[in-house]
């Protein structure tokens, strides 16, 4: 009876020293750096497995031992916790830190910027040129598109906020645009509600569409409230607002880099020379600032305003005041002439 009980206890020594081995092996297993020399980007497809996942990156030479990895995803109980999506593993990533990975769904992420002042139709040119964005609109109209998004018969510039989108590879341009619609209709009824009291208004579009013209007209943040004022002024006096940019609009692809006397006569809901108060819809994509503007904008005497030539601009309150201003910055243009200030 002795020596079987001896017999039990040393066998039961060896189990358990060989399972403290196999277990301590495992161990040092799973914090032991892939063998990645630079980072790698991984696509987990959905319906994929730890297993098939494992034995891709075994293949390729990146990890060792993948039972070693499917055994322990088994003990984490992890096999159903696989997310989908764009990985990318740096060097250092261990076995252990890249089931964790795997499991939160740390998927690589995107920027999408609609620029502000751009148009509608660069906008779709910028989708179409992203490699990861998922083209689905095609050859739709921006009828079908605005349709789609449930805004059918409303015009699409300017409705969608100029902002930089967070996506993960494979988001569709059309979840793009309606994120970016939704968020500007929450910026402007925000903004809306928030309001300065006496202005030009009758509608939160109406702002959005001045801000539009604010976003044209001047790339500096600290000019756009005064810019706003001018042409509030103006509205409040019944003046046309007299702007290039709603006439460069409206003349679309006839636009080849100049204005002409001709085109500043010809008569478009867009020709803010010849309509009273405001174009019929935005000219650009907005963001917060000139939203802010819009419905913020500077009290001050200005009604007149010319392009300096180094982005800025020179504000006039009376008209010989602002010939004299033209004079000196557009017909004398100084040789390094820009129209954008330095970035």
């Amino acid at each position: 009876m002795r020596k079987v009980v001896v017999s039990f206890v040393i066998t039961l020594l060896v189990v358990v020293a060989f399972a403290y081995g196999g277990w301590r092996s495992l161990q040092s297993y799973l914090d032991a750096p892939l063998n990645l020399t630079q980072s790698q980007i991984i696509m987990v497809e959905p319906g994929s497995s730890f297993n098939r996942v494992a034995g891709r990156l075994a293949a390729e030479g990146v990890m060792e031992k993948p039972d070693w990895f499917g055994f322990f995803v088994r003990i984490k109980k992890a096999g159903h916790l696989l997310k989908a999506g764009e990985y990318e593993l740096l060097p250092g990533t261990t076995p252990r830190t890249l089931l964790a990975q795997l499991v939160e769904g740390k998927i690589i992420s995107y920027n999408f910027t609609i620029v502000e002042g751009s148009t509608f139709k660069q906008l779709r040119e910028q989708l179409k040129l992203n490699p990861q964005v998922k083209i689905t609109l095609g050859d739709q109209s921006d009828a079908q598109l605005m349709a789609s998004l449930g805004l059918e018969g409303q015009h699409p510039e300017g409705m969608f906020l100029a902002d930089t989108y967070q996506f993960h590879r494979g988001m569709s341009d059309f979840d793009l645009l309606k994120r970016a619609n939704a968020l500007l209709s929450s910026e402007l009824d925000k903004a809306w509600q928030e309001r300065a009291e006496e202005l030009p208004y009758t509608s939160a579009y109406e702002a959005l569409i001045m801000a539009s013209i604010v976003e044209k007209e001047t790339a500096l943040s600290s000019e756009r409230p005064t810019i706003a004022g001018v042409f509030v002024q103006r509205l409040n006096k019944g003046m046309k607002l007299q702007t290039d940019p709603t006439v460069i609009y409206g003349m679309g692809e006839r636009y080849k880099g100049n204005i002409r006397r001709a085109d500043l006569r010809r008569p478009s809901p867009y020709n803010t020379y010849t309509i009273s108060g405001l174009p019929p819809t935005p000219i650009a994509m907005v963001g917060r600032e000139a939203i802010r503007a819009a419905l913020h904008p500077a009290k001050e005497k200005w009604l007149y305003f010319v392009a300096k030539g180094d982005g800025s601009h020179q504000f006039s309150a009376t008209l010989a005041e602002h010939n004299r201003a033209v004079r000196q910055y557009q017909l004398k243009r100084r040789s390094d002439y820009r129209s954008s200030p330095d970035q």
